[in-house]
């Protein structure tokens, strides 16, 4: 067997694997190799938007998991949380494909349209193997080009008209989060996760717990505890983040409320400025 044909045999394979979970009737994820994408919208619908795009070369998957849940109809809109190679890899492929807009904060959109690069992450913080790899992961400038648009100044979110964008910078400067008010479902992105993304043994056993944003991609903490805080604020029953399984109840809401608190000592590298 050549490496063509054991490349298609292996596509294949995680193709017929690729199937959202539901978590409500209209929210379902689904995992791509390190990070979540979310299909806002009921099953068969032919009204529903993408949050993030995972990784490159992930743009099959997620279109087949897009295909099982909401057959043959392409979603209205690709919202970003944010560009990280996690969460907007694929987000070129699956727009050109499917011929829909992408939209992210106004704040993001050098980060994405090739005018500037991430920092280069810090691999000393936050402990783990993917902290010491963090330096490898890609940081190029992305270029969604035509594909991508600010969001709406006035925080609504394209097409779905109960959802509305929460700025939550630090994490990166056009960080955002989306939540929706009559059921207090929050998707996160990574400004809070629900996983110690640094370690990948609590990645692999997806270890539930509420954490700051991934240590070693987080560059501005002022302004990440002061997201972290607003998102408490809004005293979510559900968090579906950019990393980890979803959380709801009691537990998790302790958690938030803890993390905010004391984000200095929760979610901070030691050696790094705390804010005060």
């Amino acid at each position: 067997m050549d490496k063509e044909q054991q490349s298609l045999m292996d596509d294949g394979w995680h193709m017929a694997h690729a199937e959202a979970e539901q978590v409500l009737d209209d929210l379902a994820f689904y995992r791509t190799l390190i990070s979540n994408v979310v299909f806002i919208g009921q099953k068969d619908s032919k009204d529903w938007v993408l949050v993030d795009c995972g990784v490159a070369h992930y743009g099959k998957r997620i279109i087949e998991a897009a295909e099982k849940r909401f057959g043959s109809h392409p979603p209205k809109a690709i919202i970003l949380t944010h560009g990280h190679f996690d969460h907007a890899g694929s987000a070129k492929q699956i727009a050109k494909q499917w011929n829909v807009p992408i939209y992210a904060h106004p704040d993001e959109m050098p980060y994405i349209t090739g005018e500037k690069t991430y920092p280069i992450p810090n691999s000393t913080i936050g402990g783990g193997l993917f902290s010491l790899l963090s330096p490898f992961f890609p940081r190029d400038p992305v270029h969604l080009g035509k594909w991508v648009n600010p969001l709406p100044e006035d925080g609504t979110v394209p097409h779905m008209d109960d959802w509305r964008i929460v700025h939550t910078p630090g994490h990166t400067p056009g960080h955002v989060s989306l939540f929706r008010d009559r059921d207090r479902t929050l998707i996160s992105g990574d400004a809070v996760i629900t996983v110690k993304q640094e370690s990948s043994l609590a990645v692999f056993i997806q270890s539930q717990h509420i954490h700051g944003p991934p240590a070693y991609f987080t560059h501005d903490w002022p302004d990440a505890e002061k997201s972290a805080k607003k998102l408490a604020s809004l005293n979510p029953k559900l968090i579906l983040s950019g990393h980890g399984l979803p959380m709801e109840g009691q537990l998790m809401q302790e958690q938030l409320t803890q993390l905010a608190k004391n984000f200095k000592d929760y979610a901070i590298p030691a050696h790094q400025n705390k804010p005060h």
